[in-house]
């Protein structure tokens, strides 16, 4: 008797990708499934869909594995969609969890798949928001995948060195610390990279979501989690990891449309950076985009308390004291 069969195909369209099955979901298949989505998930995708069209049959094992990595996904502020369930699925998410968000999928088409980790925008995907700052001078913004930000790694490198080149910054980055930096923040759950181009790079800036539920609650990011929400009143917030910009007529522009896009697409409520005390000129430059100074802090590791910058998503004052 042959086993059952189950088909897993990814498409990746910069920080969404289409998840196509083909088969059976069942005891022998699901271990299959479990690490497609966790890789998903690893790689920093936001937006999982799950074409379910050509999928004969699912168990209650494979049920769980779905719920599981969508309850997953809204812990690192991404989120997983099906399209097309068999009335199967549909009558076991009814009697399961009948308000699970895996039900609040679009009834519309399923997302089309293109060439694996490109980054353009798919037709599912919100198109820039009124509010969102727009760059001119035909500079465009697109978001890299984690394997992109490896490939790209010397070039972002070789930007962050020219964007303090000549100024008091200069003293305060360090290229191996910086591509240290980078590989360990695009490992992290949620990890968001965002780059500003022409026909080369002209800005940048990456971060990495903190929150309540799941993930931040251990070494470094309790730490840190425990004094924002003193400072702040909040929980939930972005980690903006490094904000770099070519020298460039729009050179403040740039890294405030950066800073605000990365901020909106994530939808917390706070974005938060830690420059070097010492660093005026990055802290003065920080403020005038509208980000608050709070001081230095003590309690992180580091040969020095750096100074923690706050930026409030819009419309949304911090708690004062």
């Amino acid at each position: 008797m042959a086993l059952p069969r189950l088909d897993i195909r990814r498409r990746n369209r910069g920080e969404h990708t289409l998840v196509t099955l083909a088969g059976d979901i069942g005891p022998a298949t699901t271990p299959l499934l479990r690490a497609a989505l966790e890789q998903c998930l690893l790689d920093g995708v936001t937006v999982i869909d799950i074409d379910l069209a050509t999928v004969g049959s699912c168990d209650a094992r494979g049920l769980d594995v779905l719920m599981s990595a969508s309850q997953r996904a809204g812990r690192v502020h991404a989120r997983l969609r099906l399209h097309h369930p068999c009335a199967q699925i549909t009558r076991l998410l009814a009697a399961t969890d009948p308000t699970s968000p895996l039900l609040t999928a679009p009834a519309g088409p399923v997302p089309p798949g293109g060439p694996a980790d490109t980054a353009t925008r798919t037709p599912g995907e919100p198109a820039r928001r009124a509010d969102q700052p727009a760059l001119k001078d035909a500079i465009r913004v697109r978001r890299l995948t984690r394997r992109q930000a490896e490939d790209l790694c010397e070039d972002i490198a070789d930007l962050a060195e020219q964007s303090v080149a000549g100024t008091p910054g200069e003293a305060y980055l360090d290229r191996t610390d910086f591509v240290r930096r980078l590989a360990v923040t695009s490992h992290r759950p949620g990890f968001a990279l965002l780059v500003a181009e022409t026909t080369v790079l002209v800005g940048c800036a990456f971060g990495f979501p903190v929150g309540p539920d799941g993930f931040g609650r251990r070494g470094l990011d309790a730490t840190l989690q425990g004094i924002v929400q003193r400072l702040t009143s909040r929980a939930r917030f972005v980690v903006l990891t490094q904000v770099v910009a070519r020298p460039h007529a729009q050179n403040r522009e740039i890294a405030r449309c950066l800073q605000q896009r990365l901020l909106a697409d994530r939808r917390v409520p706070l974005a938060l950076a830690l420059l070097h005390p010492a660093d005026r000129a990055g802290q003065a430059a920080f403020v005038s985009w509208g980000w608050r100074n709070m001081g230095e802090v003590v309690g992180l590791p580091g040969p020095v308390a750096p100074c923690v910058l706050v930026l409030p998503a819009e419309g949304l004052p911090l708690a004062d004291g």
